[in-house]
């Protein structure tokens, strides 16, 4: 039987997908948040969602709308790093937060037959606890079963997002002495955060760190060059 070609080989990975989130959608507990990400489109790239009133997310909203220390985009970078094989990468049971909430989450990065990094499927289950009985019997019941209290919110502002992240970034790296290596600290945190997969990332972390856009291609080259193997495995 020939290959697909790359992009219907995608497409129908996406579809199959799709399908599987709208049957574990069905029986999902209301403090389950699973989503699909298309990768390819970071600026919207959710596209598939069940419970998405847990992070407001929804069909459309970008990428780096996700909870905070979200490890997915440790697991993206390593795989757009292992250019051999084709094997989906898992980052199973970490802890993220979200809004003051604690969650457990897990990412699983899809590649196609050429090893390029296309999708995205991650769970994030609040595990802070219910309020009261019935909110806790409420959460075991069909999604179908019980009316939507949460409406959807406003899809996330891209350019706050971006801003936001920066802001985090040089936060974290020392903003009052941004040497080389306090930029390239603040590089890393930007990329761990997902920046430099969405359009114009670079361009505005090189404005707010006052260097090149060139500049900030060579610390991700250095970063690279960091990350050895045992590094990786950590």
């Amino acid at each position: 039987m020939p290959a697909l070609p790359l992009q219907q080989e995608r497409h129908l990975t996406l579809t199959v997908l799709k399908a599987a989130l709208q049957a574990l959608g069905s029986v999902a507990p209301r403090n389950l948040e699973i989503l699909l990400h298309d990768l390819d489109n970071p600026e919207h790239s959710v596209i598939a969602i069940v419970n998405g009133h847990l992070s407001g997310r929804r069909v459309g909203s970008p990428i780096l709308a996700a909870p905070e220390q979200d490890q997915g985009f440790k697991a993206l970078m390593h795989a757009g790093r292992t250019q051999d094989g084709c094997e989906p990468v898992v980052l199973p049971d970490y802890p993220t937060t979200l809004k003051g909430r604690t969650l457990r989450s897990a990412t699983a990065i899809f590649r196609d037959s050429g090893g390029h990094p296309f999708a995205s499927l991650c769970v994030n289950t609040d595990i802070t606890g219910l309020d009261a009985a019935m909110t806790f019997l409420q959460h075991f019941q069909p999604l179908g079963a019980l009316p939507d209290t949460h409406p959807p919110r406003e899809a996330a502002d891209m350019t706050l997002l971006m801003s936001e992240i920066i802001q985090d970034s040089l936060q974290r790296s020392g903003r009052g002495r941004m040497n080389k290596q306090a930029k390239v600290e603040a590089v890393r945190v930007m990329q761990e955060r997902g920046l430099f997969i969405v359009k114009g990332g670079v361009e505005k972390a090189a404005d707010a760190l006052g260097v090149t856009r060139y500049t900030i291609y060579n610390y991700l080259e250095q970063l690279r060059g960091d990350a050895t193997p045992a590094a990786r495995e950590r």
